[in-house]
């Protein structure tokens, strides 16, 4: 995700409820929403000149939105522009991630790494930025510094104030239901983003034991690799694979996968 100005971000714990809807735009009550839900979630576009599917939703409780926009407005919530018009607010601790709709015609194989992702001692290259918070935050996760490293440069290129239009914020890159469920009061302390963020990759490959498959989570959302039942087709997701690979892992991979 592509960092931009960073907004105030305060949102209220997730719980278990599922997300709370607003409609907006033309139609009245619920009904619309729903059907205007039902299409997206299809991939049914109407008439001509509705807007068409740009972006999926991927919410934390396992569902999928497909929408035509998507940027945060406020402090607290998203607003999710549906394809078949109208839109929806939810709030950004019940999104998991928010990732561009586009899928690779002719997806190519994504390498598997050979090189260990746990921690190990490695040490990081000469002039990593905030490689002391790197270390540490790696070694209390038991994960490379390099991997992490990666992963930093990839989702934010070290910078620790970046946030994107739909609410990942810091260095890696958080979403609202990352660091606001590990009691972080903000996301863009270094040290404490560098914590949250190893412990929720942490969290993903010991879940899903193999780390393609979790950095896919960790860039599409869980939802995404569940359904999908490996790494999702989505061109943002394996571009971002390709580069945590190249950068942790150059050259020392085995056959493709997904």
């Amino acid at each position: 995700m592509r960092p931009a100005t960073p907004p105030p971000l305060h949102d209220p714990p997730r719980g278990g409820a599922a997300p709370r809807c607003r409609e907006r735009g033309p139609g009245s009550g619920w009904a619309r929403t729903a059907v205007a839900m039902a299409a997206t979630v299809l991939g049914l576009v109407g008439a001509q000149g509705v807007a068409r599917a740009q972006y999926l939703a991927v919410f934390v409780d396992g569902r999928l939105l497909k929408v035509a926009a998507a940027r945060v407005v406020g402090a607290t919530e998203i607003r999710l522009e549906l394809p078949g018009g109208g839109a929806i607010e939810v709030p950004l601790s019940r999104l998991d991630r928010v990732i561009a709709d586009e899928v690779e015609a002719k997806p190519a194989p994504i390498p598997v790494p050979s090189c260990r992702f746990d921690y190990a001692g490695q040490a990081l290259p000469p002039g990593t930025p905030f490689a002391e918070q790197i270390e540490s935050a790696s070694r209390g996760a038991n994960l490379s510094p390099r991997l992490v490293a990666a992963v930093v440069a990839a989702e934010s290129g070290f910078k620790p104030w970046a946030v994107s239009r739909v609410g990942a914020a810091g260095l890696m890159q958080l979403m609202p239901s990352v660091w606001l469920g590990q009691g972080l009061a903000t996301p863009y302390e270094p040290g404490a983003n560098l914590k949250a963020g190893c412990r929720h990759l942490r969290g993903l490959l010991d879940r899903f034991g193999e780390l393609t498959l979790a950095l896919a989570a960790y860039n599409a959302g869980v939802a995404t690799v569940v359904k999908g039942g490996g790494v999702p087709p989505y061109r943002e997701t394996r571009d971002f694979l390709r580069r945590v690979l190249a950068r942790y892992c150059p050259e020392r991979s085995g056959p493709g996968s997904g």
